[in-house]
């Protein structure tokens, strides 16, 4: 049985407490956070604590808050020589103080509170100092995940990177297009089969095959006919800025 703390309950840990929560493999023996939280069943009979001085004893320490508060955090904590990892795609495990023994355990997923997510398929991307805490967190992540794997700061950094690019700044011109056609009364979800036929392609496409499109058919009336309906409007820099690069391509 590896025992869990759960340091911070945002995004990330309310769902990692979802996904350790049906294994009998895993228990979470606490969960830390500076506000109350009244825990609901089935989880209502973890031990919460908003003091440090109060956290449990345990083999694995997951630090789920916001990047630029991860070092003051793990060097306020009490205790010394434990296993304390951080959740965080873009933070190096060096942010983490050396009084304990550091590692990562990154799920490569974007996550809201409202909406569940199943692990199996999630990656886990871990690191750590040592060989036994490596093989401690490949055993944590192998419970809720068929894919772990053991990435380096430098690379991890990089993937986060890459995840901003197809998943924020994706899910903002979703926004963008669903203010378009809303301003038109129109429902957003007439582009939900494009958007999900779109995320298809590429599980038999690379990337650069499943482009289609004005800009990638060099189709200069369509372009300019789009450009022409964004005048006076914030979005029709992105839309030139992201032609152009296409056209590049």
């Amino acid at each position: 049985m590896i025992k869990v703390v759960l340091l911070g309950f945002g995004n990330v840990n309310s769902h990692l407490l979802k996904a350790f929560n049906k294994s009998d493999e895993i228990s979470v023996v606490q969960i830390f956070n500076r506000n109350y939280i009244k825990m609901i069943s089935p989880f209502s009979a973890i031990s919460f604590t908003d003091s440090i001085s109060e956290i449990a004893n345990a083999d694995i320490y997951i630090i789920g808050i916001p990047d630029d508060a991860i070092s003051n955090f793990s060097a306020s904590l009490h205790f010394k020589n434990k296993l304390v990892v951080h959740t965080s795609g873009g933070a190096a495990m060096d942010v983490l103080s050396s009084k304990n023994r550091r590692g990562i355990f990154y799920p490569l997923q974007t996550f809201s509170k409202q909406r569940s997510v199943d692990f199996t398929n999630i990656p886990i991307c871990i690191e750590a100092e040592n060989p036994q805490d490596l093989d401690l967190l490949q055993q944590l992540g192998s419970v809720i995940s068929k894919n772990v794997k053991i990435i380096s700061s430098e690379k991890r950094t990089k993937l986060h990177l890459a995840a901003v690019f197809v998943n924020n700044f994706v899910n903002y011109l979703y926004q963008i297009g669903s203010e378009i056609v809303t301003k038109e009364d129109l429902p957003f979800e007439l582009l939900k089969p494009l958007i999900a036929e779109t995320a298809l392609k590429i599980e038999a496409l690379s990337p650069k095959e499943a482009q289609t499109g004005p800009a990638k058919r060099n189709d200069n009336k369509t372009i300019e006919k789009h450009l022409h309906l964004l005048e006076d409007n914030d979005f029709k820099d992105f839309y030139k800025l992201f032609t152009t690069a296409l056209r590049e391509r």
